[in-house]
């Protein structure tokens, strides 16, 4: 009897530990956290403003002398030639290498817009600025060596 025993509780203690085995493996193990980069991606660094090379082409240049205007026009969307000449001039440019066309016509009327340019070397930065808004653009200076055709108006302010 004591072997049927013996026998009856090896399996009980074989049954019982092989429930206790399943049981654990049927039981939810904790899934990993996932992992926390500390590091962070790759940030864009800000572009530097535009800035002022007078050694520069109008090429280089033209970033900033499109600033220089939108800031104008965006403050006072109406301005006349000697403002905007001022305004180019209070930014660094030469304003003996302006030209600007006149703000009225000769019957004093309205125009459609101003032009207006700056030289540099061989290069013209031009801009034109009426109702259609403010356009900046680069162009080789003319055979005489202005940057604008036809008459412009005297800048002896």
């Amino acid at each position: 009897m004591i072997g049927v025993a013996v026998k009856h509780c090896a399996i009980g203690i074989t049954f019982a530990l092989a429930t206790v085995l399943v049981l654990s493996g049927c039981a939810q193990q904790p899934s990993p956290a996932p992992s926390v980069s500390s590091s962070a991606g790759p940030t864009a660094s800000p572009s530097a403003a535009p800035s002022l090379d007078l050694e520069g082409t109008a090429d280089d240049n033209l970033a900033y002398f499109n600033q220089v205007n939108n800031a104008l026009f965006a403050a006072n969307g109406g301005a006349d030639g000697r403002t905007i000449i001022d305004n180019l001039v209070a930014a660094g440019f030469d304003k003996t290498t302006m030209q600007v066309t006149a703000d009225k016509t000769a019957i004093n009327g309205s125009v459609d817009s101003i032009l207006f340019s700056v030289k540099l070397g061989e290069s013209c930065l031009l801009g034109q600025h009426g109702g259609g808004g403010y356009t900046g653009s680069v162009a080789p200076a003319l055979n005489t060596g202005s940057c604008l055709i036809g008459l412009t108006r005297p800048i002896d302010w």
